[in-house]
């Protein structure tokens, strides 16, 4: 996979973690209501970060789908919180796959960085770690 390819992908990872956090806000509790909008609003700067860097490679972002399909119906705080740990594990795998291929070590240290903000994000909606997040353990 090429860096590019990689960013694009975590771009596409970041669309569909947008619209999820969009649909479960409504939901969410209101103890969790700041940490959500803070979540939201970081997958919002991530999502302009790595379109620029597309966009600094000559190339054009993959753009948004006007929707995406959720994995379960998000109706309570509970399901909503679910979502969200949910979406943080999916965007961890396209954060590694960006490590793994980034050749420019800035770039490979945004992905890290990023990777870490997932997994901690990740492990405060659902209470539960993974060993080596955003990494098949297969």
């Amino acid at each position: 996979m090429t860096t590019l390819d990689a960013l694009q992908a975590t771009l596409a990872s970041e669309h569909a973690c947008i619209y999820g956090y969009g649909v479960l806000g409504p939901h969410a509790s209101e103890q969790d209501r700041d940490g959500i909008t803070s979540a939201y609003q970081a997958h919002v700067l991530r999502r302009d970060e790595f379109a620029a860097q597309i966009r600094a490679r000559s190339a054009e972002p993959v753009a948004a789908l006007p929707a995406y399909a959720l994995p379960f119906p998000v109706h309570d705080a509970g399901t909503a919180l679910r979502l969200a740990g949910l979406l943080e594990n999916r965007v961890a795998v396209l954060y590694a796959d960006l490590v793994a291929a980034a050749t420019n070590l800035e770039l490979r240290e945004i992905a890290a960085r990023a990777l870490v903000t997932a997994a901690v994000r990740a492990a405060g909606w659902t209470g539960r770690t993974t060993p080596l997040p955003g990494i098949d353990a297969g």
